[in-house]
């Protein structure tokens, strides 16, 4: 399945424009205060009305925040997000978009250590991963005589969801703020 083409190029795809309506969440896991009107000026501009974020002290790292927002836009408005968020050093950050008839899901994960990963997602919510990155996977290890399992882990995330997990359970509770856009 071809993926929309969200760089206004055209090409006989998707563009943003025509691109199907989907919805989203972005948990911003840890952040510095000084970032926060920075990143909800950001937001605005994506999902196309004024976002105001409820940010709530992160106790995993002394003086960030965290902060969460349901969006409903564009496909393609999750890599948008995670293309803007990712522009703030030293943020922590998912941002999950839902599939539609037309495109996959998809899952974003940054840290300031790892940088930003990206999965595709299915409709029950699994990583899928394509024939061609498994094949590459074993092929690596085999050269660099690292495990299987080792390269595998970095197709699923699994050192990015590592590094996450305290930040995602010390947020658990946290109030999240829906957007609606409609057209």
């Amino acid at each position: 399945m071809s993926r929309p083409d969200t760089s206004g190029s055209g090409g006989g795809r998707l563009s943003l424009a025509a691109a199907p309506m989907t919805r989203g969440i972005v948990f911003v896991h840890s952040s510095p205060r000084a970032y926060c009107p920075h990143i909800e000026w950001a937001l605005s501009g994506l999902v196309g009305e004024r976002v105001t974020l409820d940010w709530i002290a992160q106790p995993v790292t002394r003086g960030s925040v965290r902060a969460e927002l349901s969006w409903q836009a564009k496909a393609g408005t999750g890599a948008a997000i995670a293309s803007a968020l990712r522009g703030f050093p030293d943020l922590r950050f998912e941002v999950t978009e839902e599939p539609t008839t037309a495109t996959e899901g998809e899952r974003f994960s940054c840290t300031p250590t790892l940088g930003v990963y990206r999965a595709m997602i299915g409709l029950h919510g699994e990583v899928l991963v394509t024939e061609d990155r498994i094949r590459q996977a074993i092929m690596r290890a085999a050269v660099t005589d690292e495990p299987v399992e080792d390269e595998l882990a970095l197709l699923l995330g699994q050192p990015w969801d590592d590094e996450l997990e305290p930040f995602r359970v010390a947020g658990e509770g946290a109030p999240v703020r829906w957007l609606h856009r409609v057209g």
